[in-house]
């Protein structure tokens, strides 16, 4: 397949105002079979028919019957090839999908026919969209793909604000400017800072410094070094973490944790670039670049008297919130395909539809943290088979299928049907392996794929490999 192409043919209607409003728009947020395809997004206000099926990636926008549609194809082989679509009615989104073989799944339920809500998910195929409002400006793109650097180390988003704020430490990146990363414990601000060194250019090292681990009493030789015999237990030379990050980046992490002495002692440093290491009586020249990171409100700190005034201006040069997940749904999907590599979970790896499901709705407290433990868990448990919602360990339950009408019979959750998609996902739609696997005949499979409603895609091998 090649690069997807999205085609904005008419704009938006908007209100003509300034400045952000609330636009609704329509993610395609993950893949289950396909995890490391990108997401989309895309703006519906101008729109009054969103038409879904499968094929190469694309979203269209035309104008047909007296009704602006916008077309969204995906390469799912789950999906039929015409899959349903949503409609504007009276102020209010409208998914129907009388004819497709597999039906839609909104908030858990098969249906073929819901209102959605703002926060719902529901799934086509194999394919999760999430269905919101969002605050966008009227300049905005129609449809996008992540924006920001992913060869910095996976800087990439479909989050409006925080593209904005990505694009700010793209632009700095290459200064002196120090940078001051905000937000909840666990929503990658480690990760901002490593981006920020590997675009700055600079030659030397990354230096991560935990500062609520610095011991009190070894504060200032840990941080500005020592000479051997300069304490009890000095038994050689140490550079400290300031001369270690020399040429280089150095990252204070959880800065407001610092004791009072500890902030006198690294002001004095970052002011006079330069360290004395214990024990030795000549200062030695330091060339870093700071970024510093706290999940606490620091001028609230900085008013009660609890963190130094000088010492949180010279950590403000750019400043940057880090909004926790729990707020960028959209971009769950761009984490997983993130994570995965860095796990080395390979291109092999798949979900089950309702493990996909389980992730977007869990409330992850931990945010991207608590998100890559979960999916480390799941590689291993899964051992190579598509990961399964007993994989995810989540401890979150996810609804039952409830069938609301006669129309979705055929797409009643059971053991069977669960275990007949996960083998046409694990085999790629290959019948004569989903029979091998279940000891049955090909002509079997296909009894049974067309008794559970599950499409087999034009295309879907059924010889002998």
């Amino acid at each position: 397949m090649g690069e997807p192409t999205l085609t904005d043919v008419f704009a938006d209607r908007g209100d003509g105002s300034v400045g952000l409003s609330q636009r609704t728009v329509l993610t395609l947020a993950f893949r289950a079979n396909g995890p490391f395809e990108p997401p989309s997004r895309h703006v519906l206000g101008a729109i009054d028919c969103v038409t879904f099926g499968r094929g190469s990636r694309a979203a269209v926008r035309d104008e047909r019957d007296g009704l602006r549609r916008l077309v969204l194809r995906v390469p799912d082989p789950m999906m039929s090839t015409d899959h349903g679509r949503l409609l504007h009615v009276r102020g209010r989104w409208r998914l129907d999908d009388p004819r497709s073989k597999n039906g839609a799944v909104v908030a858990g339920q098969p249906t073929r026919h819901a209102m959605l809500r703002p926060g719902d998910i529901f799934e086509l195929g194999h394919t999760l969209f999430l269905f919101e409002t969002a605050d966008l400006p009227s300049d905005v793109p129609l449809d996008a793909f992540p924006a920001g650097v992913d060869a910095a180390g996976g800087l990439e988003t479909l989050h409006h604000g925080l593209g904005r704020e990505i694009a700010l430490l793209v632009r700095v990146a290459a200064a002196e400017v120090p940078v001051l990363l905000l937000g909840e414990t666990g929503t990658g601000k480690e990760i901002f800072a490593r981006a920020v060194h590997a675009l700055s250019g600079r030659r030397g090292p990354f230096v991560a410094v935990n500062c609520g681990g610095l011991a009190a009493g070894l504060m200032e030789a840990e941080l500005f070094g020592h000479r051997r015999g300069a304490f009890s237990g000095a038994v050689s030379d140490r550079p400290g973490y300031l001369r270690s990050a020399d040429r280089g980046t150095l990252f204070l992490d959880e800065v407001a944790e610092l004791s009072p002495a500890a902030q006198a002692a690294l002001l004095r440093a970052l002011q006079q670039r330069e360290v004395v290491p214990v024990g030795d009586a000549s200062p030695t020249a330091i060339d870093i670049r700071l970024v510093a990171a706290t999940h606490r409100d620091l001028a609230e700190m900085v008013g009660r008297g609890a963190f130094r005034e000088d010492l949180h201006a010279r950590l403000q040069g750019l400043t940057v919130s880090l909004p926790p997940l729990r707020e960028r749904r959209c971009d769950i999907g761009v984490l997983i395909a993130s994570l995965l590599r860095r796990l080395g979970g390979g291109d092999e790896v798949r979900f089950v539809p309702a493990a996909a499901y389980a992730l977007f709705r869990n409330p992850w407290p931990h945010n991207v943290r608590g998100l890559e433990r979960c999916l480390e868990t799941a590689l291993a448990l899964a051992a190579g088979r598509p990961i399964a919602v007993e994989h995810l360990r989540l401890g979150v339950p996810v609804p039952e299928a409830a069938v609301p009408a006669a129309a979705a019979t055929a797409m009643m959750a059971t053991p069977e049907r669960d275990r007949l998609a996960e083998l046409m996902l694990a085999n790629r739609g290959n019948v004569s392996a989903v029979a091998r696997a279940l000891e049955t005949s090909r002509s079997q499979v296909r009894r049974l794929l067309a008794r559970h409603g599950i499409a087999v895609a034009n295309g879907a091998s059924d010889d002998e490999d």
